[in-house]
């Protein structure tokens, strides 16, 4: 039986890298982004030569009638959802110092990257759990991307590390809630990855990696970050719910 993915900011960075991925292990994708279909039909295009089904889902998450039209796009098109990929998300629109915070960037930063990715994967819980009580004997799983900021702090990005810190809790969450039902949530804490997202720190993370930043010296890429993916749906890493996996080139080991 043919399964589903729903990769939300996925044609782009780290999200693509996932799309990528996951259509080499033949699993059909259901993506989503802000920007019209027009300006992504090469990407889709690309992704379908791999002989998955391709199909795209504008809409905001931030906003509640985008998410339902998501979903609803999504069940007319596919009928189900095997896999939920939380990636969605914005970098603070400035980089203030947590004392110079404007409540309109805090609000605008956590209703994307908190509040509509909670909120679309509540939906989808409970569609999944329609679709169990329903006899649908396929695997189900959900993955959350948040960051090494869930976990470091910085003085200049408050809300996005508060953002990825409230994401690392609902993943826990979700996995407790679900575990009765069989259904495994993982967090995925990625670090200075290559990104257009990074593109503008690029020779900053650079310099620092050179410097010891991370144990393997490089930034990581989408790939990295897809292979995980790919090795969580396919049940490589059984029996391991509620896991996060820091997936960071060694940046949050211990040194002395």
């Amino acid at each position: 039986m043919r399964k589903t993915a729903l990769i939300t900011g996925g044609t782009r960075g780290i999200g693509l890298g996932i799309a990528k991925k996951l259509a080499q292990e033949g699993i059909d994708l259901a993506l989503n982004g802000v920007r019209p279909e027009s300006d992504v039909e090469d990407i889709l295009e690309e992704l379908r030569k791999t002989g998955v089904r391709v199909a795209y889902f504008p809409g905001n998450i931030a906003k509640k009638a985008d998410r339902e039209m998501i979903l609803s796009g999504i069940k007319e098109k596919f009928g189900s959802l095997n896999f939920l990929i939380n990636n969605a998300g914005v970098a603070p629109r400035v980089r203030a110092d947590v004392l110079e915070v404007a409540e309109e960037d805090f609000d605008h930063l956590m209703d994307i990257n908190l509040r509509g990715t909670f909120f679309l994967t509540q939906a989808i819980a409970n569609w999944m759990l329609e679709l169990k009580k329903a006899g649908d004997s396929s695997d189900f799983s959900i993955v959350t991307i948040t960051s090494v900021s869930a976990k470091l702090a910085s003085t200049n990005r408050a809300a996005y590390c508060m953002a990825k810190s409230g994401l690392s809790m609902m993943s826990q969450v979700f996995a407790v809630r679900l575990a009765e039902v069989g259904i495994p949530v993982f967090e995925i804490q990625p670090g200075v990855i290559e990104t257009d997202m990074t593109e503008k720190v690029k020779e900053i993370y650079q310099d620092r990696i050179q410097k010891g930043l991370t144990l393997e010296p490089r930034m990581g890429k989408p790939e990295d970050i897809g292979k995980i993916v790919a090795a969580l749906l396919r049940g490589d890493l059984s029996y391991a719910t509620g896991q996060i996996i820091a997936v960071d080139g060694g940046m949050m080991v211990g040194r002395l």
